[in-house]
């Protein structure tokens, strides 16, 4: 997730810390170790380094934000697929970056893009959803993002994967920028809870163990506070871009 008026800098300036191994308590900020299986939860390393979350889709390819694929060629970019740990995992290489065309981030608008993978991974992917639901629909937020907000006090983020459950929240909820066609307004029952930097792209999910559909992937802050834990936060909206994204991984 990118903090209000921080954009893609906060998001980039933060890989340093992934050289760190120690795992801290809790993370994405209020979550906790998770407690089911997600195969389909994608560590997106840069130069060897985590530095977003995607979701796989097709067993060759993978999607995320639009903005954590800004200012990288597919030759940096490799990932780990399949583990609660961020690095273990199948691997595999990415030979395709395909931000979505009305991507943009001075103002936010489509923060999707897909990836294509150098082979097919045997690992089962996750469906999106035909639609995420009203305001009120139970939904979860996975990453390996910071645990704080001050990059000083949690200077290591986790190996082991995060959740938090969430819900989608009213539309008003969420700031000015905010596009409610194309993107879900996310809140948490837990106090002072929400995705932060380097859970960018991770997957917002429905359902149940073994029945998980994807409808989102992490954006940005959801208000004018630049903490990622107060307020909402805003994640792209992956079924109202199904299309988008079934056209662009049909080749």
């Amino acid at each position: 997730m990118v903090k209000i008026g921080t954009a893609l800098g906060a998001a980039a300036g933060a890989i340093a810390l992934t050289a760190a191994v120690a795992s801290p308590a809790s993370a994405i900020i209020g979550g906790h170790d998770a407690t089911a299986e997600y195969p389909f939860m994608v560590s997106l390393r840069k130069d060897g380094h985590h530095y977003c979350g995607a979701s796989l889709i097709k067993p060759d390819w993978i999607v995320t934000a639009g903005h954590c694929t800004v200012g990288v060629e597919p030759g940096q970019l490799s990932v780990r697929i399949g583990d609660h740990d961020r690095t273990k995992g199948v691997e595999a290489g990415v030979t395709e970056v395909i931000a979505h065309p009305e991507f943009s981030y001075e103002p936010f608008h489509d923060d999707v893009a897909v990836l294509r993978l150098d082979h097919a991974v045997d690992v089962p992917p996750v469906e999106i959803a035909a639609e995420p639901g009203p305001a009120g629909t139970a939904s979860r937020i996975l990453g390996w993002g910071m645990t704080c907000e001050d990059g000083s006090e949690c200077p290591h983020p986790p190996i082991t994967l995060q959740e938090l459950d969430t819900e989608l929240v009213a539309d008003d909820r969420c700031g000015e920028n905010y596009d409610p066609g194309n993107e879900l307004c996310t809140d948490s029952p837990t106090e002072d809870a929400q995705a932060c930097i380097l859970d960018s792209g991770g997957p917002q999910i429905t359902g149940r163990p073994g029945e998980w559909r994807l409808i989102g992937a992490t954006s940005r802050d959801g208000d004018a506070d630049p903490a990622c834990a107060t307020g909402p936060g805003i994640y792209t909206d992956l079924t109202a871009h199904r299309d988008w994204i079934e056209r662009t991984t049909a080749g």
